[in-house]
């Protein structure tokens, strides 16, 4: 567990996770949180940001360059938390391959924010959905990121509304750049652009998900489609699903 001023910090009773939710990738909000739940042994808070639940304090247009409907929204995490303890905000397109409680445990009073510090140039000029792939500083560094919620207030509603995207992606929003913890990159293994990982602990698939059929074979595709099967998982009743087999020879025949 990090270590804050000499003094190590209490495990949280609960983790909140809010998680980026669009439209044009609805499973894989889901299956994250499969991925999620069958992993922590903390409890598990989820937030979906979702824009028709944000209408109220976001308003934030949707600009052309803008590839999710929570590329800018997972910055209002601080405010949605209170400005209180700390909260995990993750891309929607991941597959959790580790307990969140391990991440939670580098959380570290000395900053405001922790990220996984990528330093790459992405390999394609397109990605999923025929969006451009564009090139910054600290690319990815937004995708999962720790937040010391208290350390955030400058993180409002207004200004997220109003910001460009380099001040939020670029975390300009903060006093100094030492404010920026670090986290193993494993905690956000860039599918794709890094090769296959078996110690990977979040696999993000930032170029396209496997439920997109240009992405399919992609690496952690089946481990993916596989955590898919167990969230839409209902069990049965014995003596129903018994009479739904004795039955089957005969509706066959009546076919």
């Amino acid at each position: 567990m990090a270590e804050a001023e000499g003094e190590a910090l209490a495990d949280p009773p609960l983790l909140d996770v809010f998680i980026g939710y669009d439209g044009n990738e609805i499973v894989a909000y889901h299956v994250l949180c499969q991925s999620i739940a069958e992993r922590t042994s903390i409890p598990v808070r989820f937030t979906p940001l979702s824009l028709s639940s944000l209408g109220r304090i976001y308003g934030r247009p949707r600009v052309s360059d803008q590839s999710t409907d929570f590329t800018f929204s997972r910055f209002l995490t601080p405010f949605l938390s209170s400005y209180a303890g700390w909260s995990l905000f993750l891309d929607c397109d991941m597959l959790m391959r580790a307990d969140l409680a391990e991440l939670f445990a580098m959380r570290d009073d000395r900053y405001a924010v922790m990220v996984c510090k990528h330093d790459y140039t992405p390999k394609d000029e397109v990605k999923f959905l025929n969006h451009k792939q564009t090139r910054y500083a600290k690319k990815n560094w937004s995708s999962v990121m720790l937040f010391n919620n208290a350390r955030c207030r400058a993180l409002t509603p207004a200004f997220v509304s109003t910001a460009s995207g380099l001040e939020l992606h670029q975390f300009r929003w903060l006093e100094s750049e030492g404010l920026i913890g670090s986290l193993p990159l494993e905690w956000n293994w860039l599918v794709g652009e890094y090769d296959y990982n078996c110690g990977a602990k979040n696999a993000h698939f930032t170029l396209g998900g496997p439920y997109f059929p240009e992405y399919a074979d992609c690496d952690y595709a089946e481990e993916w489609r596989s955590a898919r099967g167990r969230t839409t998982f209902a069990g049965q009743n014995p003596k129903s699903a018994a009479a739904r087999l004795e039955a089957a020879p005969a509706l066959r025949r009546a076919s």
